[in-house]
């Protein structure tokens, strides 16, 4: 994969309209990264539309911008991606509630030519506040020779970032998987998925993490595919039921900060996001499956008691 090319108009990504101020002067960088994470994912699935079945690339962009602007602020969002590696489409955007409890899909556009992706928030961000928001995206970049798969994957800062978190995740299936440079830290998640760790703190705009990735693999079938397979109807995939479609569990384990980055990003691209609120008289319903889950999640050691009683108190319930 192509280091990201950028433009110097694009160091600072984040374009905002004051409230009241349209069509006259904006302001800039008034958003500050505070945190990144970007999920590499081989073979995990297919984009929808994908017709001809190649060896799928998804990556995830998952932002955390602050406000620290004296008014809240309300307008456009732009962010550069690697538009220009082989076969690149989107597969999803979307921002979260103020409340962090919710995601919404966002309406976008992209601009091949500045290989930028742009939108406008969904809610006003209150001075102080952070601002969440997901992209994942397509790409067919990984090689295939003689049996064996390869990998070379390079991010480039386009911004100041507090937090850096680059996470590998290994396809099901696959042998001799190899980084290089070795990651600093590695998990298994509950499909003993194998996730690699590479953080940064304090990454200034143009630092560079290149990462090569070699591995073996002769199932033909996505990650994906095999998790359906093995969760049968997803009640074992880690997400609650309503109004007949997936919530990811992540929407609600994010909400507190304490909680360990890999464990806040299992399984989200598997879950089919909501469109829209849920309806009001689902709401307590809703509350009941997700303590539920969150019991269940504390019962198999996946989150501490610490962080199940945060995660309670902020869904209103007790134990």
């Amino acid at each position: 994969m192509k280091v990201l090319q950028l433009a110097l108009s694009f160091i600072l990504i984040f374009i905002f309209q004051l409230p009241g101020l349209a069509g006259a002067e904006t302001k800039t960088d008034v958003l500050n990264m505070e945190e990144l994470t970007i999920q590499v994912m081989p073979e995990y699935s297919y984009h929808p539309k994908d017709k001809k079945k190649n060896l799928p690339l998804l990556v995830g962009y998952h932002g955390a911008l602050k406000n620290n602007a004296e008014q809240p602020q309300k307008g456009q969002v732009v962010v550069p991606l690697p538009m220009d590696e082989e076969n690149f489409r989107i597969g999803f955007a979307g921002d979260y509630s103020r409340d962090l409890t919710e995601m919404n899909e966002i309406e976008y556009e992209l601009d091949q030519e500045k290989g930028t992706i742009s939108w406008e928030t969904s809610e006003e961000i209150q001075p102080g506040e952070i601002y969440k928001f997901v992209i994942e995206y397509y790409t067919d970049s990984i090689s295939e020779k003689d049996g064996t798969k390869k990998l070379a994957y390079d991010f480039t800062s386009f911004t100041e970032i507090g937090l850096l978190n680059l996470i590998f995740v290994e396809p099901l299936n696959s042998e001799s998987f190899k980084l290089e440079p070795a990651s600093e830290q590695q998990q298994k998640n509950s499909y003993n998925m194998n996730m690699f760790l590479y953080q940064s703190q304090g990454m200034k705009a143009g630092e560079a993490k290149n990462i090569k990735l070699e591995y073996k693999r002769a199932d033909d079938r996505t990650t994906a595919e095999i998790m359906e397979e093995m969760a049968g109807d997803a009640k074992k995939a880690g997400t609650v039921k309503q109004n007949d479609e997936k919530m990811p569990m992540w929407l609600v384990i994010t909400v507190v900060g304490s909680i360990t980055i890999i464990s806040a990003v299992l399984l989200i691209f598997f879950m089919k996001r909501k469109n829209s609120k849920p309806e009001q008289d689902n709401a307590s319903s809703d509350s009941d499956s997700k303590k539920a889950k969150l019991r269940a999640m504390l019962v198999e050691g996946s989150i501490t008691e610490t962080e199940y009683n945060e995660l309670l108190k902020k869904l209103g319930g007790r134990k």
